[in-house]
């Protein structure tokens, strides 16, 4: 009994981040062994995601309305320039994808798409406007829903409506989000079982061979992101910080971007984010807001996936476009980006209105989507990566900058 406490200790006090890895490769092993036996171990890795996804939304709005209702009066928090770090970055990204686009491009088969796929958005109009209804929502249905954009709302409008309330009723919020907090954690230390039943499901039903048809696409959107994530983002470290940004680059790609890409979730990787954030010693009157916000914000994965299959259908096709265009591409891309939070292959759903702007029809278009599914193993995946560990980067810069 002695020696399965000893094992348990050891396990609650490892590198959790090493824990992660010899779970990734486990999975990996067990796939080529038994295709069978891997995905029998699949329910580790919804178990695990089921209780991210479930204690995500509990956890932003507590947090939120705590760190505003407990902030003391001129404490500065430092959220503008974490704000337009995460909008500058989504264009940026944007823009990249555009560059990228035209140096490679791609021709795409394009057949029946025999997914079903939601119907997307047909205008930018629609995008805000499906925005501003979020914003309003009930908040018992935002929380069960994880509508993350009204559950900041309410947390955000419920934190200032407290703020000058007692001591005693501040002490309870800080209670109760110092609880949810430890419930977090707990879950957190099981990542490394969770993530070895995500790897071994997903080898077991894809390996690679899905994605072999549609590889240089994925080169362009793997290859773009991977240009983002260590180029772009350090350049704007390094102008914010002046400092060398690969140390806090590597740092949120190791911690934050290897759980992410396999949860392949922003909301179900916040409480992995605000962890990071605690561990890199950073401000939690700021990450408290700025990492549930970036995660529904900072969508710079989700702005290159949206550019490069758009120019895609756009090659295909045969189209030319000029640079204006491309340019106005790129704004599309990165408001439609923001739009796209929090939904399963959100980004994918919003390539028919970057595709309107050429004036492609919906058809064609929702083919492309059906595109993105097939490839959603890897694209998601890398996008989901990019999008969460970037908030952390930003976030860190900023405070770094303080």
């Amino acid at each position: 009994m002695q020696e399965g406490n000893g094992l348990v200790s050891k396990y609650a006090n490892g590198n959790l981040v090493l824990q992660i890895l010899i779970g990734i490769v486990l999975g990996v092993v067990v796939a080529l062994i038994s295709k069978e036996l891997a995905m029998s171990f699949s329910i580790l890795g919804t178990l695990f995601v089921g209780a991210l996804k479930a204690i995500a939304p509990i956890l932003v709005f507590v947090l939120v309305a705590t760190a505003i209702a407990t902030k003391e009066v001129g404490v500065q928090t430092g959220m503008k320039p974490i704000v337009v770090l995460y909008l500058i970055g989504t264009f940026l990204a944007a823009l990249i994808a555009v560059l990228a686009s035209f140096l490679f491009p791609v021709e795409l088969v394009l057949l029946d798409a025999a997914q079903k796929v939601t119907t997307p958005p047909d205008s930018v109009i629609t995008v805000l406007k499906t925005v501003l209804f979020n914003m309003v929502d009930n908040p018992v249905n935002a929380l069960q829903t994880g509508n993350f954009i009204g559950i900041l709302v309410w947390a955000i409008a419920i934190g200032f409506a407290m703020h000058y309330s007692s001591e005693d009723t501040k002490n309870v919020f800080f209670d109760v989000s110092t609880g949810i907090t430890k419930i977090v954690k707990f879950i957190i230390k099981l990542a490394p079982f969770g993530i070895f039943g995500l790897v071994a499901n997903t080898f077991a039903q894809t390996g690679f061979a899905a994605l072999l048809s549609y590889s240089k696409l994925l080169l362009v959107l793997v290859g773009t992101m991977l240009f983002i994530a260590f180029v772009v983002n350090p350049i704007i470290v390094f102008i914010k910080t002046r400092k060398n940004p690969y140390p806090l680059i590597f740092t949120c790609v190791r911690e934050s971007g290897i759980t992410a890409f396999f949860t392949r979730s922003s909301a179900a990787n916040i409480p992995v984010n605000l962890n990071l954030c605690k561990k890199l010693n950073l401000n939690e009157d700021t990450y408290s807001i700025s990492i549930p916000l970036g995660a529904t914000t900072n969508m710079a994965g989700a702005a290159v996936t949206i550019t490069v299959l758009t120019l895609a259908t756009v090659h295909t096709l045969g189209m030319t476009i000029d640079l204006g265009t491309a340019l106005l591409l790129s704004i599309i891309s990165a408001l439609a980006a923001c739009g796209a939070s929090g939904v399963a292959g959100g980004s994918l759903l919003l390539i028919p209105l970057a595709c309107s702007l050429f004036g492609i029809s919906n058809d064609i278009a929702l083919q492309v989507v059906a595109i993105g599914f097939v490839i959603g193993v890897v694209q998601d995946s890398m996008e989901t990566a990019l999008n969460s560990s970037t908030d952390v980067v930003f976030t860190a810069a900023c405070h770094k900058d303080n």
